[in-house]
């Protein structure tokens, strides 16, 4: 599948928010508003435990410039990402209102046509290192890292600069 582009409608397909058993359409909740996607490939990896705090510090900052909601997504499974949301918030009164999503199935990813095979690193397909901003559940931006293990076009700052 080809990787979206801006104009695409996010996805629907299932992904997992603090109950294993319940996935909903992340489409659905980013159908109205504006909103940011993080896709990552990989819960409590040195580089994403470096970008995600990033959108969890500025999180004032981008609400401020009228972001709804941030969705971090992961191919990992609902517990790991509850996990990581719990210590990368841990430090903060109140946790944070960043969403830390798992898309245990990787369907979210290959709809996207995100996924590449880290199988020699993480031991299967994951999704690359993303942001997305959304607007009305449509995708108005795609920025995508060249190298997965790199947090330059993704970051909080980057993105604030575009909204």
């Amino acid at each position: 599948m080809s990787q979206v582009k801006p104009g695409a409608e996010v996805p629907v397909a299932g992904v997992k928010e603090g109950d294993p058993t319940k996935p909903f359409s992340l489409a659905e909740k980013v159908a109205t508003g504006t909103h940011i996607i993080v896709t990552v490939p990989a819960a409590f990896s040195p580089t994403c435990s470096n970008q995600v705090p990033g959108y969890i510090e500025k999180y004032s900052e981008l609400e401020a410039k009228g972001v709804q909601g941030i969705w971090v997504v992961g191919v990992n499974d609902v517990f790991v990402m509850e996990a990581w949301k719990q210590k990368l918030a841990a430090a903060r009164s109140g946790g944070t209102l960043v969403h830390f999503v798992a898309d245990d199935t990787g369907a979210f990813a290959s709809a996207l046509g995100l996924i590449f095979d880290a199988t020699p690193l993480l031991g299967g397909p994951r999704l690359k290192r993303s942001a997305l901003i959304v607007k009305g559940g449509k995708v108005q931006d795609v920025i995508v890292e060249e190298d997965p293990s790199q947090v330059t076009v993704t970051s909080v700052d980057n993105l604030l600069s575009k909204l």
